[in-house]
């Protein structure tokens, strides 16, 4: 197991002081390059302004026309949280500006695989579509763009993920990610694009006078969404993402938003008036995720799309189940891949620095969890396979800091052209199909690219803190100031402080959580602490003074309100 190690989080150049803001909070975002109060301040009024996104005027003329002339349009997602609501925001809205005739389809991934091949187009064809229009993916879709034409179907394609070295012809392309789009916002998710997409096909609608026999929805309305699959997809959280998820945030805790999120937080346990990000990305998002990668994700579409919460909660129930077998394949092959490694001998100096691990009973929809979580045990680029079809793998692949993992794969392919059959993704994810008895030249290829692209010190697994909290701010107070002070996530880390406490009682929860009370050296004032899935890497019992890295909680219990440190790490003091 490899040791962490604490070290500060600073600024990078001068800052001005925030006026109003609690001088801890300073600190933290001057850590994450905010500069003025103007960046946290997150109303609508400071969207990029939708104009500003390439492509999306050409696709809003096309649209308006297939609504005029009540063509059929078809949707085509993704089978993730991203897609999903990216499908079910197209459906509403353009329902809600009067679309007569729009249906969405999702590939299956055990059937057909991902993004808009030309299986997909031909049932496309058979349910009599004339417009196509992907969302969360078809950047890569050439072929079947190709054979969307041969049939006479036209395709707007709106995706956030990197390009390959040939695009699909496409009608219209959308997406920010092109080399040749200005759109600042690189980091926008899917269901970010087609929300813009949206509202430029709003205004021109308005512009030919549409919305005079009808009414103009608002699309803040479903903002909801456009939060849940932004949090979901793990997008960094720039400021036009952060504007995006904290009104989806305040529609969903005031109790304005789908009654699918709500019947999917209900589920869980969760206070919707208290909802943040990582209720979005740990229970929501999961939960909607687990039909992708088990059964089929139209589960999680039509959850989101129910009107009521009667009919939301027996889909959000059945969610909840796919959820939990989810997290119980996902223990056994974590199992599994320890025995791989252990097999191996493989652990320490003798781990790959590209690890790619694969077993035939592994279960495709999972991988990507898997890679995951041995990315985190072990800080390494993980690629998990899994059997696919006709002696083909399938590989989730999960990077680390410094290593652009869908680069590294195309610097394989470079190497060996033709030993990836099919590869995309992003910096930090990305997937691909290989020859199973290609799977061993493979390992050695992206190992050797991996060594080639990191440094030593890359691997070194660290925490980074925002620095020590004196005793006296240690509090409800800064608890409760940090809870409002989101969204916090990805590329805009919720706040990780340390320092040296004295344990004064411990207790082992379900053989794998601490509870601890601590107290600050020089200080009478204790506090409560828990460590959830420690207690394998830190066995007790736990020394009288210890180090920790925590976040710090508004913790409710039985009426009590009480700020608690929720610990990240722990070693003797």
């Amino acid at each position: 197991m490899l040791q962490k190690t604490i070290i500060p989080r600073l600024p990078e150049g001068t800052f001005e002081p925030l006026p109003g803001i609690h001088p801890v909070l300073q600190r933290v975002y001057r850590a994450r390059g905010v500069r003025s109060n103007r960046e946290l301040e997150y109303e609508l009024g400071g969207l990029l302004s939708p104009e500003r996104l390439d492509g999306a005027a050409e696709a809003a003329r096309l649209l308006a026309d297939a609504l005029a002339s009540d063509r059929r349009i078809l949707v085509v997602g993704d089978f993730d949280c991203d897609g999903a609501t990216s499908v079910a925001l197209s459906l509403l809205a353009l329902r809600a500006m009067g679309a007569r005739q729009v249906d969405y389809l999702v590939p299956n991934r055990f059937d057909y695989g991902y993004g808009l091949s030309p299986e997909i187009v031909e049932l496309a064809a058979e349910r009599e579509a004339e417009l196509i229009v992907t969302v969360d993916n078809g950047v890569s879709s050439v072929a079947g763009v190709e054979r969307a034409h041969q049939l006479g179907l036209q395709v707007i394609v709106t995706d956030h993920h990197l390009p390959g070295a040939v695009v699909p012809d496409a009608d219209v392309m959308v997406n920010p990610n092109m080399p040749d789009n200005g759109f600042p916002a690189k980091s926008t998710a899917g269901v970010g694009v087609i929300f813009y997409v949206l509202l430029v096909l709003r205004a021109e609608l308005r512009r030919r006078g549409w919305f005079g026999e009808r009414p103009e929805p608002n699309l803040a309305a479903w903002l909801d969404l456009v939060a849940l699959g932004t949090v979901a997809d793990v997008v960094p959280l720039e400021y036009n993402n952060r504007i995006l998820v904290q009104q989806g945030l305040r529609r969903i805790a005031a109790g304005r938003c789908r009654p699918g999120i709500r019947a999917l937080l209900e589920a869980a346990g969760r206070d919707l008036q208290r909802v943040s990000t990582s209720d979005l990305g740990f229970v929501v998002g999961p939960r909607i995720n687990a039909a992708g990668r088990l059964e089929d994700i139209s589960v999680g579409i039509e959850c989101l799309l129910a009107e009521t919460l009667e009919a939301a909660r027996p889909l959000a129930a059945r969610l909840d189940e796919y959820n939990r077998n989810r997290r119980s394949i996902e223990e056994r092959m974590k199992d599994q891949a320890q025995r791989l490694l252990e097999e191996h001998a493989l652990d320490g100096d003798d781990l790959p620095w590209g690890l790619c691990l694969f077993d035939a009973e592994w279960h495709q929809g999972v991988i990507g969890i898997l890679a995951s979580r041995i990315k985190e045990r072990y800080l390494r680029p993980v690629i998990a396979f899994a059997p696919g079809d006709q002696g083909e793998l399938k590989g989730s692949a999960r990077s680390i800091p410094g290593l652009h993992i869908r680069d590294a794969l195309d610097e394989v392919a470079a190497l060996q052209p033709g030993l990836l059959k099919k590869f995309g993704g992003h910096a930090m994810a990305a997937g691909l199909i290989l020859e199973r008895e290609d799977f061993e030249t493979f390992s050695r290829l992206f190992d050797r690219v991996v060594r080639r692209r990191l440094e030593p010190e890359d691997l070194q697994p660290v925490v980074l803190s925002d620095g020590v909290i004196e005793p006296g701010q240690l509090g409800l107070e800064l608890a409760r100031e940090i809870a409002r002070s989101g969204p916090w996530g990805q590329g805009f880390p919720e706040p990780v402080f340390h320092g040296e406490f004295e344990v004064v009682n411990q207790r082992l929860l379900k053989e794998k959580h601490w509870k601890l009370v601590v107290r600050a050296e020089g200080y009478a004032s204790i506090h409560d602490a828990i460590g959830f899935n420690l207690a394998d890497r830190f066995p007790g019992p736990l020394p009288e003074r210890v180090r920790l890295a925590y976040q710090l909680d508004v913790n409710e219990f039985r009426g009590n309100i009480s700020a608690q440190l929720r610990i990240v790490h722990l070693e003797e003091a």
